[in-house]
C-alpha cells in the first residue's frame, strides 16, 4: 500500500523543478481552498517519529525517540533503517533532535541531540557523518553534554540552524509540575528532590536547561558563540551559550531564514484555575524572539501573568515576582539573582475557552512552531504553497490536532491567524519542514504517547494551483501464473482531487485488442509472455496519471505444503513432532526431494520473518540483512559502495574461521580488505541476527551450509523460556522455469512461537494503543468494543487462554471471537473489574482465565473488550499477555 501511495505521488504530482513556464499566482493575495491541498501518506506505523530533514533530492531523514534514524527514499518509496543510537529512552529522553548542516551536500554532516544509555545523567549534542546513506557512529564529534535529571520530565531537543551558520537547540526545565500543584514548581526547601525547583535551571544564567541556546559549530567539531546572545562572553556566572532563556518545554522550535526570527512552542504548566495567593492557571505558548531575552518561566507564563513566590515549608504567599525586574533568590540558583525584563509570550492559550485567541479552541494543550513560509525562497514547481501564506508562520498543537498560519505585523506582532486544512484529520503533528520544491512534509506522532501508533507517519502536502490530474493505483490478484491466465485487476483507490472532475480508464494490457476501459476488468492471457500492464486514468480535462503493473505468463509457481503434526502456532515444551513436505510444480513433473529447502530455526526475539510473494522470497539472514538497511552500501551480484554479497561469499568459501570473522567485522566495523573504505560497526544488532546474516552471506556460494533438514523426519522441540521467541519452519522450492519464465520460488512458513504472547506484539489493533516503554509491553482497551487482533492462530487442542490483566477503573468483559471482532464467540471472561482482583489485592497484574470451546479453527483470532462502566484513553482495562493452554 505505502509502495502504490507513493507511485501516486511519483505520476501525478512533479517531486521537484518543472520546466513550465511559471504564469502570476492567482493566489497571491486570495485564501485557495482547502481542496488545493492534498495530504500523501509516504510512510505509516511509526514509533514515536521526533524531527525530520527532507533533503534536496526529495529523500526524507527522521529520527524515532528509541534512537532509530531511518530514511525515507523518494525514488523507490521504501523507508530504510540507516542508523541507531543506544539511547536511555525513559522519561522524555531518548533521540530528540535531528538537523542537516547547510552544507550538507558537501561536508554530509548531520547533529543529533540524544540521552545516551548508561551513565551520567546527561543529554548530548554531537555531529556525525552521513555518507552513502548511513550514519557512521564512529565519526561522532561530541560538542556539547547537558548534566539533566534522568527520569523526569521537559527534555526539548529541537535542532534548527538559522541562515547564518547559527544552530538553535531547546531544552526544558527538567522539572517535575506534580510537586507544585501544578503552578511553578519553585520549591527551595531542603533535603527536596532536585528537580522540584525550576529556578536551577529555567530561571539560572549559569544552567543550560530551561532555555534555547545558539551556537556556531566549526570545522573540527567544537563551535564558538556568536554576537548577540543573552549574556555575553565572560560575564560571570553565565553561560554564553544562552540567547533564550526562562523556558519551561520548548518542544519545536522554528526558525524563519529572512530575518533570524525564533519561534517556538512552549509546552504550559496543568493548572486549570487561577488561584488567588499562587499565580495564573497554566497556559501554553507560542512566542517569539527577535533577539535575545528573557521569556519568564518559572516566575511568569502567557502575557507575563506572574506567579506568587511561595514558601513550600510555611505554605505562605510572599509576593508576587516582577516581570520588569524577576529576581532569583533560590539557594539552587548558581547564576546572576537579577534577570532579564521578561518578554510576554506571542500567542497564549488555557485548557478552557481563551479569551484572547478563542479560535484555538480548547481541552489539552501542547503547542509547537513550524517554519515561515516565503514562496519565492522555493523553486518554481507546481506544487510549491501560493504566495498567500507568504511571511506566515505556520503553528501547530500536538493534542488538539491542528495548524493555524500567523501573520504579523511590520514589528513582528500579531496580527491575525486562520486554520489550515481544518477538514484534514492530523494525528498529533510532532514536526514540519518545507522542500525545495515548496511542498510540506509532515511527522505525525500517532494517537497515544509514548507508544508505536499505527496512525502515526510521514506525510507531504502539496498545492495544485489549476486542476489536479487523478491519482492512480492498480492492483490485481495475481502476478504470475501458467497460461491461459485469468487475471482480475482493481483500480481501487484511484481519485480526483477535483471533486468536479470525473475519471475515465484505460487499460492497456500489452496484447493486440488487449485494451478495457472498465474500472475494474478481467483479462485473460492467452500465451506466455511478460505483460506490463498499464492504467491510465483521465480527468475531464484532460489531465492524467499512469500506473504500471508487471504480469508474468507461462510458469505457475510450484505449491510448497508443510505436513506439520503438532499445533501450528505455539510450541508446548519438550517434545517431538512429526512433520513432512510436500512438492507440486505443473511444469516440472516429479520434484526430487533433495532440491527441497527445509530449515527450522529458533528465534530469539519478536522479529516476524515473513515469506514474501512468490517472486520476493527472503531467507531470514536476508530479510534481517534488510531490515538493517545493509543493501544500501551492499548488493547481492553487484558492486556497490562495498563488496556484493556474492564476492565475499566466494572470498570466505571454505574458510572454517570465517563465520566467526565475519561477524566480529559486521558489529564492530573495520576496512582494508576490499578498498579504501571503512565499514561502520553495527553494535544495535543482536548476535542472533547478525549470525544469521553472516550463513546467508555464505550459503550464497555453498548452499549446504544453512542447516538443511531432511524433508521428512521428527523434530524435537525444547523447553524455551522467551516469551518473544519462535521456532520458525520454513520450506523453499525453486521451480526450473518454463515456457520462457525464469525459475520461480514459493516459501511456505510456520511461525511456532511460545503458548505465552505478550498483548504488544498483537498484529492489529483498534482503539486500543501499545504502552511504550522501557521494560513494558501491554495493551491499553481505550474504548468500548476496541479489540487486538493475532493473525493465523490455531485453536487446535487450546482448551483455555490464561489472561494477565489490570482493569484499572474499568470493567467489562473480554470476548473471544474468530475471523472478525462481530465473528463467532469461542470464549468470554466473567465481569472484570477492580472487584476481581484475588485476595483484596490492591493494584498491579492479575490473570483470569477463558475457557475455549474445542475447535479446529485456524486463522485471526480477536480480543475484543465489551465494556460496561467508562472507558477513555485515561481510564483504560490493560492487557499485558495471553497464555494458550491445552
Amino acid at each position: 500500500m505505502r509502495k502504490s501511495l507513493l507511485l501516486i505521488a511519483l505520476c501525478c504530482v512533479s517531486l521537484w523543478s518543472c520546466t513550465k513556464q511559471e504564469s502570476i499566482d492567482p493566489f497571491a493575495t486570495v485564501k485557495p481552498e482547502e481542496s488545493r491541498f492534498t495530504k500523501i501518506p509516504l510512510v505509516e506505523g511509526l514509533n514515536e517519529p521526533m524531527e525530520l530533514e527532507v533533503l534536496d533530492n526529495g529523500d526524507v531523514l527522521f529520527i524515532e525517540r528509541n534512537g532509530k534514524l531511518k530514511l525515507y527514499q523518494a525514488a523507490s518509496a521504501e523507508t530504510i533503517e540507516v542508523g541507531e543510537l543506544d539511547v536511555y529512552p525513559d522519561g522524555e529522553d531518548g533521540l530528540l533532535g535531528l538537523a542537516k548542516d547547510p552544507n550538507f551536500s558537501t561536508n554530509n554532516w548531520i547533529y543529533l541531540y540524544y540521552a545516551p544509555a548508561g551513565g551520567p545523567s546527561i543529554n548530548r549534542l554531537s555531529r556525525f557523518d552521513f555518507k552513502e546513506n548511513l550514519l557512521d557512529v564512529n565519526s561522532e564529534k561530541i560538542m556539547l553534554e547537558v548534566p539533566v535529571f534522568r527520569g523526569c520530565c521537559h527534555s526539548g531537543g529541537s535542532l534548527e540552524f538559522d541562515g547564518k551558520g547559527n544552530l538553535y537547540l531547546s531544552m526544558g526545565d527538567d522539572t517535575t509540575p506534580f510537586e507544585s500543584d501544578n503552578y511553578n514548581p519553585i520549591d527551595e526547601r531542603t533535603g527536596r528532590p532536585e528537580n522540584v525547583d525550576a529556578q536551577r535551571s529555567s530561571g539560572n544564567s549559569n544552567d543550560l536547561r530551561g532555555s534555547i541556546i545558539r551556537i556556531k559549530p566549526e570545522s573540527d567539531g567544537t563551535y564558538s558563540i556568536p554576537e548577540g546572545n543573552l549574556w555575553p562572553v565572560g560575564t560571570p556566572n553565565t553561560r554564553p551559550e544562552i540567547y533564550v532563556k526562562g523556558n519551561r518545554n520548548p518542544y519545536r522550535i522554528s526558525i524563519d531564514q529572512r530575518n533570524g526570527n525564533l519561534f517556538w512552542g512552549e509546552v504550559g504548566p496543568d493548572a486549570a484555575m487561577d488561584s488567588m495567593r499562587r499565580g495564573p492557571k497554566g497556559h501554553d505558548e507560542i512566542n517569539l524572539a527577535t533577539k535575545a531575552g528573557y521569556f519568564g518561566w518559572p516566575y511568569f507564563v502567557g502575557n507575563n501573568k506572574p506567579y506568587w513566590k511561595y514558601d513550600f515549608e510555611k505554605q505562605e504567599s510572599l509576593y508576587e515576582f516582577d516581570p520588569k525586574a524577576p529576581k532569583n533568590t533560590s539557594p539552587n540558583n548558581t547564576g546572576v539573582e537579577i534577570l532579564p525584563p521578561a518578554t510576554s509570550a506571542l500567542i497564549w492559550y488555557p485548557y478552557g475557552p481563551s479569551e484572547e485567541f478563542p479560535m484555538l479552541d480548547e481541552g489539552g494543550r501542547n503547542a509547537m512552531a513550524g517554519p515561515v513560509y516565503y514562496r519565492e525562497d522555493y523553486e518554481k514547481s507546481d506544487v510549491r504553497f501560493p504566495g498567500y501564506y507568504n511571511g506566515k508562520v505556520f503553528i501547530f498543537d500536538w493534542m488538539r490536532n491542528w495548524i493555524f498560519t500567523v501573520s504579523l505585523t511590520e514589528n513582528y506582532e500579531y496580527d491575525t491567524m486562520e486554520r489550515f486544512m481544518p477538514s484534514t484529520v492530523f494525528d498529533k503533528p510532532v514536526d514540519m519542514q518545507f522542500a525545495k520544491d515548496g511542498s510540506l512534509y509532515m511527522l505525525e506522532y500517532g494517537t497515544y504517547w509514548r507508544a508505536q501508533n499505527d496512525d502515526s507517519g510521514l506525510y507531504r502536502i502539496v498545492f495544485a494551483e489549476g486542476n489536479r490530474a487523478p491519482q492512480v493505483k492498480i492492483s490485481a490478484d495475481k502476478k504470475v501464473g501458467a497460461a491461459p491466465l485469468k487475471v482480475e485487476f482493481s483500480s481501487e483507490g484511484t481519485f480526483d482531487p477535483d471533486p468536479e472532475d470525473g475519471i475515465t480508464y484505460e487499460w492497456d494490457f500489452g496484447v493486440d485488442g488487449g485494451k478495457l476501459s472498465e474500472a475494474n476488468p478481467s483479462f485473460t492471457f492467452e500465451k506466455a509472455g511478460t505483460y506490463p500492464v498499464k492504467l491510465t486514468a483521465t480527468d475531464k480535462s484532460g489531465e492524467s496519471s499512469l500506473a504500471i503493473i508487471e504480469i508474468k505468463v507461462g510458469n505457475q509457481p510450484p505449491i510448497v505444503q508443510i505436513d506439520w503434526k503438532g499445533n501450528r502456532s505455539f510450541y508446548f515444551g519438550n517434545e517431538a513432532i512429526d512433520y513432512g513436505v510436500n512438492v507440486t510444480d505443473s511444469e516440472d513433473g516429479s520434484v526430487d526431494e533433495s532440491d527441497i529447502d527445509l530449515t527450522i530455526t529458533y528465534i530469539e526475539g519478536y522479529d516476524l520473518i515473513k515469506a514474501g510473494h512468490e517472486e520476493e522470497v527472503l531467507s531470514i539472514g536476508e530479510t534481517y540483512i534488510n531490515q538493517a538497511g545493509c543493501k544500501a552500501c551492499h548488493a547481492i551480484a553487484n558492486e556497490s559502495v562495498g563488496p556484493d554479497y556474492t564476492a565475499v561469499s566466494e572470498k570466505y568459501k571454505g574458510d572454517a574461521n570465517a563465520k566467526a570473522y565475519l561477524t566480529n567485522k559486521i558489529k564492530n566495523g573495520g576496512g582494508g580488505v576490499w578498498g579504501e573504505r571503512v565499514m561502520p560497526g553495527h553494535t544495535h544488532l543482536e548476535d542472533q541476527q547478525i549470525s544469521e546474516m553472516v550463513d546467508f552471506i555464505l550459503s550464497i556460494s555453498d548452499p549446504n551450509r544453512g542447516g538443511k533438514l531432511p524433508v521428512r523426519g521428527t523434530y524435537q522441540m525444547e523447553n524455551q523460556t522467551s516469551p518473544e521467541g519462535y521456532y520458525l519452519v520454513q520450506a523453499s522450492y525453486t521451480d526450473k522455469g518454463a515456457n520462457g519464465i525464469g525459475p520461480l520460488t514459493t516459501t511456505s512458513q510456520l511461525m511456532i512461537r511460545n503458548p505465552k504472547v505478550m498483548a504488544s506484539n498483537a498484529d492489529q489493533l483498534k482503539d486500543a494503543a501499545r504502552a511504550n516503554g522501557e521494560n513494558v509491553s501491554f495493551v491499553k482497551y481505550t474504548a468500548d468494543d476496541s479489540w487486538l487482533m493475532l493473525q493465523n492462530i490455531d485453536l487446535n487442542q487450546i482448551t483455555r487462554i490464561s489472561l494477565e490483566i489490570d482493569p484499572t477503573n474499568t470493567g467489562g468483559k473480554l470476548e473471544l471471537r474468530s475471523g472478525s471482532p462481530n465473528g463467532k464467540l469461542l470464549g468470554t471472561t466473567e465481569k472484570l473489574s477492580k472487584a476481581s482482583r484475588p485476595n483484596g489485592a490492591k493494584g498491579g497484574w492479575f490473570t483470569v482465565e477463558m475457557p475455549i470451546e474445542s475447535t479446529d479453527f485456524v486463522g485471526d483470532i480477536y480480543l475484543v473488550f465489551r465494556a460496561d462502566q467508562d472507558v477513555s484513553i485515561w481510564n483504560t482495562l490493560q492487557l499485558n499477555s495471553l497464555k494458550f493452554n491445552r
